[in-house]
């Protein structure tokens, strides 16, 4: 009966085993498909100099598919719009003083066009770590897997 018990209890250190061995792999995954789509998603914002219409968009869309990138819920901060439910961003307006080389935000209109002031502006992006594990789902609050990066400042032309 001894030896019956010390094998079942063998078997259940495996399965835990194995099972966190694999919850760490899909982690990663899942990790590594965030920061490039994140990465992705700013080199396309920079080569369209922050106007990112339809075909910006549809570039996006493509590269998310053909990595595997996909999300069901996205909870975007309260400030940040969120796109396709792939990415949240928020578009931060600057207002850079030539006088004093001070920098302060702003939420004045982009075609702004004093003399002695040149509106600037940049993307920030989020992208989100999709984690389907029903039951750590249930314990933790997964929400805070979340990456973020800025993209360079861009000129308002004018």
């Amino acid at each position: 009966m001894r030896d019956a018990l010390g094998g079942s209890v063998t078997i259940i250190i495996i399965v835990v085993f194995i099972v966190i061995a694999l919850g760490y792999l899909a982690f990663n995954v899942n990790y590594t498909k965030a920061f490039r789509m994140r990465d992705k998603i700013i080199a396309v914002y920079e080569d369209y100099d922050g106007e990112c219409g339809q075909k910006c968009k549809d570039v996006i869309r493509k590269y998310a598919k053909n990595i595997g990138y996909r999300l069901g819920d996205l909870n975007c901060p309260s400030d940040f719009k969120s796109i396709d439910d792939m990415y949240c961003i928020r578009e931060t307006w600057v207002n850079e003083n030539r006088n004093d080389s001070s920098i302060s935000h702003i939420k004045k209109d982009p075609n702004n066009r004093y003399s002695d002031v040149k509106a600037k502006h940049y993307y920030t992006v989020i992208t989100k770590i999709n984690i389907e594990l029903p039951i750590i789902s249930k314990v933790m609050d997964l929400r805070i897997f979340y990456i973020s990066g800025d993209t360079k400042t861009f000129e308002v032309a004018g």
